[in-house]
C-alpha cells in the first residue's frame, strides 16, 4: 500500500463517470461480477461501486436474485464486515455501494510480505469469523469466501461481498459450465453440488486462513477441476500448517458439515490461544505490519457548475456595488445611499411598467415601433447597464412620466434594455426555449451501415456516417470521426440536460460497449450542436460477424 498507483487506476475510455449520482474518481479493480470503483457519499465518505457485469444486467433472474440479496446484505452490521450502504438492482446496470476499506487484500499483503505468522493468522482467523456470524444471523451464506474477499484495514479484516454469489449462481452466464465460487477455496459439499450452508463458509475460512499461513492453497495449485477432486476425496496435508494452529484446523476441514467447529467456537479458540495479547487489544499493531503504510484516497470529483447568467434584478455597476468606505461611518452611508438608489430605480421601473402598459400596447399597436423587435429579446450590454446606473439620480421623475416617441429617451436608459420601453412588450423577457425533442423509435447499426444525426431514418450504407458501430474479436464500439460519446450510469431516464452538462468537456470519439446492455443510455454530440440520447433496446455482439445494435433515438437541435 506504499504506492498510490497500485490501489487506485484512473478511469479509461469505457468507464462511466458517475454512476446513479456518484461521481467515479478512480478505477479499484475487477471481478467476477463487475467492475469496482472508488467514489464518495454526498459527506464525502470513500465508498466502493461495483457496477454488475452486462451478461448478468441482462439476465431477469439475476436481477430478481441481486435485489434480495442485497435487501438482505444491507441488514448485516459487523465489525468485521464492509457495510453494503446503497444498491439499485434494477438500474442500468444494476450497482451496489459499501464503505471502502484503506487496506490491501489478503491475498496482496501476502504477496507482498509472505506468510503471515501465527499470532497474526489467529487474529485473521478470530475477525473473519466473527464477520461470519454477523452474515449468517442474517439468513446470508456468503459462498465465495477467499483471500481477495478479506481486505486488512489498520485495526482488522473486512469481509466483502457477502451473499453476492447467490445471486451470481443459476443465470444463464453460470450455465455455460461457469463454476460458482473459487475451487481453491470450497468446502467438499459445495464442490460436488450438495446443500450449501453455514458450515460451507467456515472450511472456506479455514482454507483463506491456511493460505494466510502458507502463502499458498492448502489443496495446491493446479486446474481448478484437479483441485476440486482433491478437495472432495482427499483428506488436508495438515502437517503443512504451523503445529500450533493445527488442532483447530483439523476440526474445521472436516468433511461432514456437521462436524465442523462455529464461528463463535472459532473466536473463543483464538482468543484463549492469544491469551494476554487478545485481553491487552494487541491486534491493531499487528494489522499495521501486515496492512503497511496507508494510502492516501483519492478526494471526492467536484461536481460540474454550469455558468449562471447573472440576473438583473439587484445587479449594481462594480464601481457602486463596492465604494471604497470613507471614514468609517461615511463609507457605509455611501453604500446605503447607493443600495437606496437602485431599489428607487427599481420602484420606479414597476410603476411606470404597471401603470403605463396598457398605453404601451396601444402605442405598439399603432406605431409598429421596432423596438419590440430589439429591446426585449437581447441580454443589456455593459455600457446600456451602466447607462441606466449612471442616469438614475436624474431618471426618477422621468421614469414614470408616461410613454415617448424614442427608444433612446431618459426612460429607456434608466431601465435598461432587458425593461419594457416605449413601444415595447410589457411582458417580461422570456427565457430561451428548450429545442423540441425529435424521437426515432427504430434506430439499427451494424457492421455495414452507419447514421447520420441529421436523418437517423436514413440509414447510410457504409462508415460515411455520424455514428458507426465496429466489432472485432476484442469487443465491439461505437465510433465517429466528428461526433462524441458518453454512457449513462444509474437509474434510467436520461434527460437533456444531463447529457448537455455531462458532453461540455466530451472528447470521446469512441465508446466500447463492454459496460452497456439492453436499456443502457449513451448520450451523443453531433459536430454541429445537435444532441443525442440513444437507448439501447437489442445488443447482439456474440458473433462480431453478425452483431448489431437496436435502439431508440431523441434528438435536440443545435442544443449544445
Amino acid at each position: 500500500m506504499s504506492d498510490a498507483t497500485d490501489v487506485f487506476q484512473p478511469l479509461q475510455a469505457a468507464d462511466p463517470s458517475v454512476v446513479a449520482g456518484y461521481r467515479l474518481a478512480a478505477r479499484l479493480g475487477a471481478g467476477g461480477m463487475g467492475r469496482v470503483y472508488l467514489s464518495h457519499t454526498p459527506g464525502g465518505r470513500p465508498v466502493a461501486i461495483k457496477v454488475v457485469r452486462p451478461e448478468l444486467a441482462d439476465d431477469p433472474d439475476f436481477r430478481r436474485r441481486f435485489g434480495r440479496e442485497i435487501r438482505a446484505a444491507q441488514r448485516v452490521r459487523g465489525a468485521y464486515t464492509a457495510e453494503l450502504i446503497d444498491a439499485d438492482a434494477d438500474g442500468v446496470p444494476p450497482w451496489l455501494a459499501t464503505l471502502y476499506v484503506p487496506g490491501p487484500s489478503l491475498s496482496e499483503a501476502v504477496a507482498r510480505r509472505g506468510p503471515l505468522s501465527v499470532p497474526a493468522v489467529l487474529w485473521l482467523m478470530a475477525g473473519m469469523a466473527e464477520a461470519l456470524e454477523a452474515i449468517h444471523a442474517e439468513g446470508i451464506v456468503h459462498r465465495d469466501l477467499k483471500p481477495s474477499n478479506v481486505l486488512l484495514a489498520a485495526d482488522g479484516p473486512r469481509v466483502i461481498d457477502f451473499g453476492i454469489a447467490l445471486a451470481v449462481d443459476g443465470t444463464s452466464y453460470t450455465a455455460t459450465g461457469h463454476t460458482i465460487g473459487t475451487p481453491a477455496y470450497m468446502a467438499p459439499e459445495q464442490a460436488s453440488g450438495a446443500e450449501v450452508t453455514a458450515a460451507t463458509d467456515v472450511f472456506a475460512l479455514a482454507q483463506t486462513a491456511a493460505f494466510a499461513a502458507l502463502g499458498r492453497p492448502l489443496y495446491g495449485d493446479g486446474a481448478g477441476v484437479d483441485v476440486l477432486y482433491r478437495i472432495v476425496h482427499s483428506g488436508p496435508e495438515l502437517s503443512l500448517l504451523p503445529e500450533p494452529l493445527r488442532p483447530l484446523f483439523a476440526r474445521i476441514l472436516a468433511a461432514d458439515p456437521a462436524e465442523r467447529a462455529t464461528p463463535g467456537e472459532i473466536v473463543e479458540w483464538c482468543r484463549q490461544r492469544l491469551g494476554a495479547d487478545a485481553d491487552a487489544g494487541g491486534a491493531p499493531a499487528v494489522w499495521r505490519e501486515i496492512s503497511g503504510p496507508e494510502v492516501v484516497v483519492p478526494p471526492p470529483v467536484p461536481d460540474p457548475t454550469p455558468a449562471q447568467p447573472q440576473p438583473l434584478i439587484g445587479w449594481l455597476p462594480p464601481t457602486r456595488q463596492e465604494p471604497k468606505a470613507r471614514g468609517g461611518r461615511g463609507g457605509r452611508r455611501l453604500v446605503a445611499a447607493v443600495g437606496l438608489t437602485g431599489v428607487a430605480l427599481l420602484v420606479s421601473a414597476l410603476t411606470w411598467w404597471v401603470m403605463d402598459g396598457k398605453g404601451q400596447r396601444d402605442q405598439q399597436d399603432k406605431t409598429g415601433s421596432s423596438a419590440s423587435a430589439t429591446g426585449s429579446s437581447e441580454q443589456p450590454s455593459d455600457s446600456a447597464r451602466e447607462s441606466s446606473a449612471d442616469s438614475a439620480d436624474s431618471a426618477d421623475s422621468a421614469g414614470s412620466s408616461g410613454s415617448s416617441d424614442s427608444g433612446d429617451s431618459p426612460d429607456s436608459a434608466a431601465l435598461g434594455a432587458d425593461e419594457p420601453g416605449p413601444g415595447t412588450s410589457p411582458s417580461s423577457p422570456a427565457s430561451p426555449q428548450e429545442p423540441t425533442p425529435e424521437p426515432y423509435p427504430l434506430v439499427m447499426l451494424d457492421t455495414k451501415n452507419s447514421v447520420n444525426l441529421k436523418d437517423p431514418d436514413a440509414q447510410v450504407k457504409g462508415r460515411t456516417g455520424d455514428i458507426r458501430f465496429a466489432c472485432q474479436s476484442i469487443g465491439c464500439q461505437l465510433e465517429s470521426d466528428t461526433s462524441v460519446f458518453l454512457q449513462l450510469y444509474g437509474k434510467p431516464g436520461g434527460t437533456l440536460e444531463e447529457c448537455r452538462r455531462l458532453l461540455k468537456e466530451g472528447k470521446n470519439h469512441r465508446l466500447p460497449l463492454a459496460g452497456a446492455a439492453n436499456g443502457s443510455e449513451i448520450c451523443v454530440k453531433g459536430a454541429s450542436g445537435d444532441i443525442g440520447l440513444f437507448v439501447i433496446t437489442t445488443k447482439s455482439t456474440a458473433m462480431p460477424d453478425i452483431a448489431f445494435l437496436q435502439g431508440e433515438l431523441t434528438i435536440w437541435r443545435d442544443a449544445a
